[in-house]
């Protein structure tokens, strides 16, 4: 059995717990958070909450740690600073950042001899990967990508830790226009203005600067500045009944030309549809912290992507079975 450790205790990390009981070769072997151990009421019974100051105790008891923490102040410390003491796997989403993040955690892991998976997820993650294959196999064309409409862990989080603001989702919306466009196998050039909108729907603190708020939200930089953002303030009565969901999904497009005369499209899709974003993305970590734990069992260590990670090494089930219905 692979003992995972969940350290945060938010959406995606119940998304993780939920993935973890329908995986047979995994058992949570306890949940870190920051808050009082005794207030977090966790699905799985008999796994102890532990407070997040006493992880560096359990480094013996857990075979892979997944960081379930946001990408804007926490990821890039907490990711490093636990390498240190565990094998670990996080889903940092600041696409621009990725570089520096994964050089601030190798250096880490590679010294104390730990794997590191970061950036993994739906995007990045299993988008990236299908970005690879289709743009491997297609050299001569475009790669586009679109999220939504859907509400963004990572850029909500953001939001909320502006001072002043209680509660915020963020919506991801497709330029219905460019997706059009780019299924045609037009090739447009589309800046990130032309691709997405973005909705925000906030719920500010009693006599806060509203103004001031919305300011920090459309020049915040990699994550609304280059945006078309609106921001909309409601109640938190309103924001619960009107936004308690977490859908999100989205497509990568390859559209690419083959033939000696460039004569025939091609048009690769790869989509999600998702009810439960952290769930979803949940599931994903959960199935490559198995890869994880087996590139640690070989002896690698270090930073590591989802570009590293052998396709054979997510799946749960023997060879036999991986060969004869899968491939």
């Amino acid at each position: 059995m692979i003992r995972i450790g969940i350290f945060g205790y938010g959406n995606l990390a119940r998304g993780v717990e939920n993935a973890i009981a329908k995986n047979a070769d995994m058992t949570l072997a306890a949940v870190f958070s920051r808050r009082d151990p005794a207030s977090v009421k966790i699905a799985t019974p008999n796994v102890p909450v532990v407070l997040a100051d006493d992880v560096h105790a359990w480094k013996d008891k857990i075979d892979v740690l997944v960081i379930c923490a946001g990408s804007a102040t926490d990821l890039p410390h907490m990711t490093p600073d636990l390498a240190k003491h565990f094998h670990v796997v996080d889903s940092y989403d600041n696409h621009s950042n990725i570089p520096v993040h994964f050089a601030n955690v190798d250096a880490a892991a590679s010294e104390s001899g730990h794997v590191a998976l970061i950036s993994c997820g739906w995007d990045p993650g299993m988008f990236s990967v299908n970005r690879l294959y289709a743009e491997a196999a297609l050299p001569d064309g475009a790669s586009y990508t679109f999220w939504g409409r859907g509400v963004s862990q990572g850029h909500s989080d953001a939001i909320r830790r502006i001072p002043g603001v209680v509660d915020a989702r963020q919506y991801t919306v497709p330029v219905a226009e460019a997706v059009d466009r780019v299924r045609k196998g037009e090739n447009p050039t589309l800046s990130v203005r032309d691709k997405h909108t973005r909705e925000c729907y906030v719920v500010a603190a009693e006599g806060a600067d509203k103004a001031e708020i919305e300011k920090a939200i459309v020049t915040m930089p990699a994550y609304f500045a280059d945006y078309n953002t609106t921001v909309t303030f409601v109640t938190l009565e309103e924001l619960k009944a009107n936004h308690a969901a977490l859908p999100h999904g989205g497509s990568v497009i390859r559209s690419g030309i083959t033939g000696w005369q460039n004569e025939n499209k091609q048009v690769v899709e790869y989509s999600l549809k998702l009810d439960s974003n952290p769930e979803f993305t949940g599931s994903v970590l959960v199935a490559f912290s198995r890869a994880v734990y087996r590139l640690a069992t070989r002896g690698d260590k270090g930073s590591k992507t989802v570009f590293d990670i052998a396709p054979a090494d997510l799946w749960g089930g023997s060879r036999e079975d991986l060969l004869a219905h899968m491939l």
